[in-house]
């Protein structure tokens, strides 16, 4: 079992092996609990329909050209498929 270190300032690094297992990236966000004497760490992933519309925003121009080029809109063939014309993913 991996183990790390409590820095001065109470910080720790988490093993290599863990952060490549849960996929771990900078900036990810993880969840602190006690359980029974244990500390748990939970990673915390945005709901997908919250990545989606980050997505959809920060990339509009090229989610546009992409549709162009392709002949495709995957948001209103989304939007299809619900059976919903709103803005609402």
């Amino acid at each position: 079992m991996p183990t790390t270190t409590v820095s001065r300032r109470y910080q720790i690094t988490l093993p290599a092996e863990v952060r490549k297992a849960l996929g771990i990236r900078p900036g990810d966000r993880l969840e602190v609990e006690i359980e029974g004497g244990k500390i748990v760490l939970r990673l915390v992933r945005p709901p997908i329909k919250a990545l989606l519309k980050k997505l959809l925003a920060e990339e509009a121009e090229a989610v546009r050209k992409l549709g162009e080029a392709t002949g495709h809109d995957a948001v209103a063939y989304v939007r299809r498929l619900r059976g919903r014309d709103d803005d609402d993913l």
